[in-house]
């Protein structure tokens, strides 16, 4: 599985971006997806993850502000970011896992994307 990050940029406090992940494979429909990111100087942590069965979950410090998507035709998942802030400065990567019970955990994820620059600025 190979996924391909794309989507980010600059962008102003209180602004809106939307990541997209674009995966190979036939089995797209039964990953969890997951988006994560890391500042500098940062672990990397988890921001999204999105169950097959179309369950969500978020970070505490985006719940409400961002919506994890999937268009399972198009083998993408997509990271809705809206009211961003400064502290939303990060590299944002996509994350793939073939286990149905994939939590927040970055061991649960298989695969990983490249990574796509957002930076908030004040």
């Amino acid at each position: 599985v190979q996924l391909q990050a794309s989507g980010g940029g600059l962008v102003q406090a209180g602004g809106s971006l939307r990541l997209s992940c674009a995966a190979s494979g036939r089995t797209f429909s039964t990953y969890t997806m997951g988006w994560f990111r890391q500042a500098p100087g940062k672990e990397r942590d988890f921001v999204a993850l999105l169950w097959s069965g179309g369950a969500t979950y978020y970070a505490d410090s985006v719940k409400g502000r961002f919506t994890i998507s999937r268009d399972n035709a198009k083998n993408t998942v997509y990271l809705q970011m809206t009211s961003l802030k400064p502290e939303d400065t990060a590299v944002y990567y996509c994350a793939a896992s073939t286990s149905p019970g994939a939590t927040i955990r970055r061991s649960d994820y298989n695969y990983w994307g490249q990574g796509t620059q957002v930076t908030v600025s004040s």
